[in-house]
C-alpha cells in the first residue's frame, strides 16, 4: 500500500485532552444557540470549568504515561508538550474565573463597590456593559485554548499553522467584545486582525519555502536535511527559517512586531487581555521552542544571531516605552514585550536547562498576569476601570489589601527577590550566560531593562502609597470566583520565588522534546 495510504494511528489518551477542549467548546456552542439567555452564562461558566479541569486532570493522570508522536507525526506529546498543555489549561482556568466576574451585578451585593448603597437598586450590569461577561466569550475561550494546545505540540508546520489560526481567530473576536469603550475595543481587534493575517502570511510562506528545501513539513524530516543537504537547495532555508520565525515572534509581541500590543492590550476587555498576555506568550514561545530545538536548530548559526539582536531589541524597547506609559494597561503591554525579551534570552542558549527555564518562567509570568489584570478590572470610577494611572492615585489608603497585592505582583515584574519573577530571569538568564559571549551581552542587556522596568513599577507602587486619594476610584468587591484566580496568582507569585524547587524541577524533568 502507498505510503500516502496508510493507515494513521492516534494515541487516543495522549490527545484526549485536547478532545475534551474541542467536545466542550462545540457543547458551548449548542448552548449558545438554544439555552434560554438569561441562562446562558451560568450555564457556560460551569460548562467551561468542568472542560478545563477535567481536561487537565486527564493529562495528569493519564495523558502523562503515553508519550507519543502521534497523528501520523504531526503531533508530538512529549514532556514539553504536556507541561505546557498543562500550565495552558491551569491559568486558563483562572482566567475564566476572571471572566466570569459580573461587576455590579444586580440583586448581589457581594459585586458591589466598597461603601455603595444597596446592590439591587436599578444598577446597570457592569459586565454587560463591558462586553466580557458575555457568554460567547467562553467557548471562544475554549476553541483558542484548543488551538494554544495544538500549537504547542505541533511537530508539522501545516499543524502548527492550524494550531495558530484556530487560537487567533477566537482571540480577534474577543479582543473586540468590550462595548463600554466600543470604538477602542473595535480599533484593537481591527488592528490585531490585520497585523495578525501578515504574521499568519509570513508564517505559511516561510513554511513553503522549508517544504521546498526538506520536501517534507514535518521538524524531523526538516532537520535531517539540514544535516544532510550539502549546497543545492540551502537557498531556500535561511529565508525560510526568517519568515516563519518572523509569523512566530509576532505572537509574543518582540520588536519589531509588536505593534498590535498596546492597543490590543488596551481595547480588549481587561480579563481577555489578561488571558491573552498570559496563554498567547505560552502558546506561542512553545511552539517557537519546538520549531528552533527540533527543526532548524542545526542551521542556528545562520539565524541565531539576528534573534539575539531582536531579543536585544525587545527588551530595551519595552522597558524604555513603559517609562512615558500613562495608562495602565498600556504600561503591562510594554512590560509584557520587555519579558518576551527576557524569554528569549532563554531560548538562544540551545539546552536542556534553558528550555526547563523558559518553561518555568512562562508558568511563573502566567500566574501573575492574570492576577494583574483581575486586579485591574476591579479599581473603578464612574462605573468605568480606572486605567489612568492618575486614578490609581492614594489607593493604597483606601483599599490597602488591593493595592498591596497589585503592589506585590509589580515587584514580581520588576524581579525582586522572593518573588517569581526573580527565580525566572535566574532559571532563563543562567544558561544563557553558560552559552557563550551573545548570552552573557544578552544577559547584561537584560539586567539594564529589568532595572528600568523596576523604576516603572516602583513609581506606580509610591503612587498608590504617598499621595492623596482621587476622589470616587473604588475598588469593587469580588466574586469567589475572582478572589480564588487572585489569590492563586499570588501563591504561585510567592512560593516559585520563595520555595521554588519543585516547580524547576517538574519543568527540568520535561525539558526533552520526543524526537
Amino acid at each position: 500500500m502507498p505510503a500516502a495510504f496508510q493507515a494513521v494511528t492516534v494515541d487516543y489518551v495522549a490527545v484526549a485532552p485536547m478532545l475534551i477542549v474541542v467536545a466542550g467548546a462545540l457543547v458551548g456552542v449548542l448552548v449558545e444557540a438554544f439555552a434560554p439567555r438569561g441562562r446562558r452564562h451560568g450555564i457556560q461558566v460551569v460548562l467551561t470549568l468542568v472542560v478545563l479541569v477535567a481536561a487537565l486532570v486527564v493529562l495528569a493522570v493519564w495523558s502523562r504515561g503515553h508519550l507519543a508522536v502521534t497523528f501520523g507525526g504531526s503531533l508530538s506529546l512529549d514532556g514539553v508538550a504536556l507541561f505546557l498543555q498543562g500550565t495552558l489549561l491551569a491559568l486558563s482556568v483562572l482566567s475564566v474565573l476572571v471572566m466570569a466576574e459580573r461587576f455590579g451585578g444586580v440583586g448581589s451585593d457581594a459585586f458591589t463597590p466598597m461603601g455603595a448603597s444597596t446592590p439591587g437598586s436599578g444598577q446597570e450590569d457592569a459586565a454587560t456593559r463591558a462586553g466580557y461577561a458575555t457568554s460567547e466569550v467562553f467557548p471562544l475561550t475554549l476553541f483558542a485554548v484548543f488551538g494554544m494546545m495544538i500549537f504547542v505540540s505541533a511537530n508539522d508546520l501545516i499543524t502548527m499553522f492550524v494550531g495558530l489560526e484556530v487560537l487567533s481567530l477566537p482571540l480577534y473576536v474577543m479582543t473586540g467584545l468590550s462595548r463600554r469603550r466600543r470604538l477602542l475595543s473595535q480599533e484593537a481587534a481591527l488592528k490585531y486582525f490585520l497585523l495578525g493575517a501578515f504574521s499568519s502570511a509570513f508564517f505559511l510562506f516561510g513554511s513553503a519555502l522549508l517544504y521546498g528545501f526538506a520536501g517534507s513539513s514535518d521538524l524531523k524530516v526538516i532537520a535531517q536535511a539540514i544535516s544532510s543537504t550539502p549546497g543545492g537547495l540551502e537557498g531556500l532555508l535561511l529565508p525560510g527559517v526568517v519568515l516563519t520565525l518572523i509569523g512566530l515572534l509576532f505572537k509574543v509581541g518582540a520588536v519589531p512586531f509588536h505593534s498590535w500590543t498596546p492597543d490590543a492590550y488596551q481595547g480588549a476587555p481587561t480579563p481577555v487581555t489578561g488571558f491573552m498576555a498570559a496563554c498567547t506568550k505560552l502558546a506561542a514561545f512553545g511552539a517557537i521552542l519546538r520549531l528552533a530545538y527540533v527543526g532548524v536548530g542545526g542551521d542556528r548559526w545562520d539565524w541565531q544571531i539576528g534573534v539575539v539582536v531582536i531579543a536585544i531589541l525587545t527588551m530595551v524597547v519595552g522597558a524604555v516605552l513603559s517609562v512615558t506609559q500613562t495608562d495602565v494597561k498600556r504600561l503591562l503591554a510594554y512590560s509584557s514585550v520587555a519579558h518576551a525579551g527576557f524569554i528569549l534570552v532563554g531560548v538562544l542558549a540551545f539546552s536542556k536547562a534553558a528550555v526547563g527555564g523558559v518553561m518555568f518562567y512562562l508558568v511563573a509570568y502566567g500566574a501573575t498576569t492574570i492576577a494583574a489584570f483581575a486586579i485591574v478590572a476591579m479599581v473603578r470610577q464612574d462605573g468605568s476601570e480606572a486605567s489612568h494611572l492618575s486614578q490609581w492615585a492614594g489607593l493604597g489608603r483606601r483599599h490597602p489589601v488591593v493595592a498591596g497585592s497589585f503592589a506585590f505582583l509589580l515587584l514580581a515584574f520588576a524581579g525582586i527577590p522572593l518573588t517569581s519573577g526573580f527565580t525566572a530571569k535566574f532559571a532563563t538568564f543562567a544558561p544563557a550566560v553558560a552559552s557563550g559571549t551573545s548570552g552573557v551581552v544578552m544577559v547584561v542587556v537584560g539586567v539594564l531593562a529589568s532595572a528600568v522596568t523596576a523604576f516603572v513599577y516602583v513609581r506606580l507602587i509610591v503612587l498608590m502609597y504617598f499621595t492623596e486619594p482621587v476622589e470616587g476610584v473604588v475598588a469593587l468587591r469580588a466574586s469567589f470566583g475572582s478572589k480564588l484566580a487572585i489569590g492563586v496568582g499570588l501563591a504561585v507569585t510567592l512560593l516559585a520565588g520563595v520555595a521554588p524547587t519543585y516547580v524547576l524541577q517538574l519543568a527540568g524533568n520535561a525539558s526533552q522534546f520526543l524526537l
